[in-house]
């Protein structure tokens, strides 16, 4: 990967790949390292600064990660934040002490002196605190920001480059978070604004070479933006030694078994293979209900699928993936002491003795990155458009048991509602749209009779990278169009309703 940028520790919050990805909006290449990394892993991309995440733990807990042994050592620009702000004021001889108070939520700061961090915002700005230990004092360091219930609420050590903010500048709640971000970067660090996804595709297709050697790669293809994009480095690095394969589960959209036979056949020099499995699928997942269950039994007969077409077209010694950053956040504490949100199928849902190496070169993008390196290879616009589709498909829009019968009857609903959307030229101004059928019925009338049909549930959501989202507020005619089509075209459905959650507390998919 790219050197020259900043080197992010992670310390397991949820926020941590926030960070990075506000770091890459300023054209600045940030990975992510556990904090508990050996010094060369951290070094090894001759980063220009390093910045500490934030984290659940308490400093005072017997297991609480600390900083690395020779951290200011390195000579290198430093930026604490939450929890890293505590760990390294500590270091600089500061009392960390429990909150009187807790901080959670809004908070407002003073500005003192003229702090490099703040250069260019005002004197009180509103940010967002979620801390339960304070740090009492100053010492090694002078005192930059406060507030009521902080009274170092930032710091400084100019001649050290060493900072720490007790809020966190990475959330869209901190009004200027983005401005402080910025002046650590480039005021401090000295970083150069000389990094963008589409500079990073030859040392992509380099990297897969070099891995791959003399080898085979069997990949899975969706049709997605995602696996497409993957398959295409992957192919030009490899080409006929790269087999592609679209599985046909059964728990796809409308055509879009259609769509991906003439779309990547037309795209890849590579071979494709579609496997009809959509019965194998249906019994595997027969009384199933919970999501977590219903994701690990998809990922490992996708594994299995791929074992056998393996050994019949093989052998392959790697497996491509179009896994992304995201995905591996939230499936899995791959980097820090994080938490599992859900497990994505091609991460949480792989076995541990998967019989292939792996082969993702997405893994440390994000979304909106993808499709720029997508349009770098010169995939068709309306590839790179697409809304994101989970790997489970269908699967985990349905709660509670996967059958034919319900399936049919979602993807109907989830038809009618994104041929709406392109109707109305809706379909771009939302990051992603889908509908999701509950395990309730409901009580209506239709034709002077009762009925006791399932309800639908619409969720249409604005997000850059899809792991912070705010619900879409889709124009009232448009919802009334789309609910009276989806009852009146699809039997089974008497009632749709609007999700208007935001990510966090919720999560886009329902599961």
């Amino acid at each position: 990967m790219p050197s020259g940028g900043v080197v992010i520790l992670d310390y397991g919050s949820q926020y941590t790949q926030l960070i990075a990805r506000r770091v890459r909006a300023h054209n600045v290449f940030s990975s992510v390292v556990r904090c508990d990394a050996p010094e060369a892993e951290i070094l090894e991309h001759a980063p220009r600064g390093v910045i500490l995440s934030g984290g659940p733990a308490s400093v005072f807990a017997s297991d609480a990660p600390g900083l690395p042994d020779r951290l200011l050592g390195w000579g290198l620009p430093v930026l604490g934040i939450c929890y890293g702000m505590q760990l390294l004021s500590r270091e600089l001889g500061a009392d960390v002490v429990p909150a009187e108070h807790a901080e959670y939520g809004h908070a407002t700061i003073e500005i003192e002196g003229d702090p490099v961090l703040f250069r260019g915002t005002p004197r009180r700005q509103s940010v967002w605190m979620s801390h339960g230990d304070r740090i009492s004092g100053g010492a090694g360091f002078h005192v930059v920001a406060r507030s009521d219930n902080s009274e170092v609420a930032a710091f400084e050590d100019t001649d050290r480059r060493l900072y720490g903010v007790q809020f966190h500048p990475e959330v869209h709640h901190t009004e200027h978070g983005e401005a402080i971000l910025r002046n650590f970067l480039f005021e401090v660090c000295g970083c150069r604004a000389n990094w963008s996804p589409g500079d990073i595709v030859e040392p992509m297709v380099r990297e897969i070479r070099e891995r791959v050697g003399s080898g085979r790669v069997i990949c899975a293809v969706s049709g997605g933006v995602d696996s497409a994009v993957a398959a295409t480095l992957i192919d030009r690095a490899v080409g006929e030694r790269l087999f592609c394969v679209f599985v046909d589960t059964g728990l796809l959209r409308a055509g879009e078994r259609e769509n991906v036979e003439a779309l990547l056949g037309q795209q890849l020099r590579a071979h494709l293979e579609v496997v009809d499995a959509r019965a194998r699928f249906l019994e595997r997942l027969r009384g199933v209900t919970d999501p977590e269950e219903k994701r690990r039994r998809i990922g490992h007969l996708f594994i299995e699928i791929f074992s056998e077409v393996g050994r019949a077209h093989g052998p392959f010694a790697f497996l491509g993936q179009g896994t992304l950053y995201p995905d591996r956040i939230e499936s899995t504490a791959t980097v820090g002491p994080s938490a599992t949100i859900k497990t994505h199928h091609n991460v949480g849902g792989l076995p541990e003795d998967l019989e292939f190496e792996l082969v993702e070169p997405l893994r440390w993008l994000f979304k909106d990155e993808v499709r720029r390196i997508g349009a770098e290879l010169g995939l068709p616009r309306d590839q790179l458009r697409r809304h994101p589709f989970p790997g489970p498909g269908l699967a985990v829009r349905i709660l509670g048991e996967v059958t034919e019968e319900r399936l049919e009857t979602l993807r109907q609903a989830d038809r009618i509602f994104i041929e709406a959307l392109h109707e109305w030229n809706l379909y771009d101004s939302v990051w992603q749209a889908l509908a999701v059928l509950l395990p309730v019925r409901s009580v209506g009338v239709m034709g002077d009779a009762r009925t006791y049909a399932w309800p639908v549930v619409l969720r249409a959501v604005s997000s850059t990278d899809g792991m912070t989202a705010d619900w879409v507020a889709l124009p009232p005619d448009f919802l009334k169009e789309v609910s009276n089509r989806i009852i009146n075209e699809v039997p089974g459905v008497n009632r749709v309703a609007y999700d208007i959650s935001s990510k966090p507390p919720a999560t886009i998919e329902w599961e």
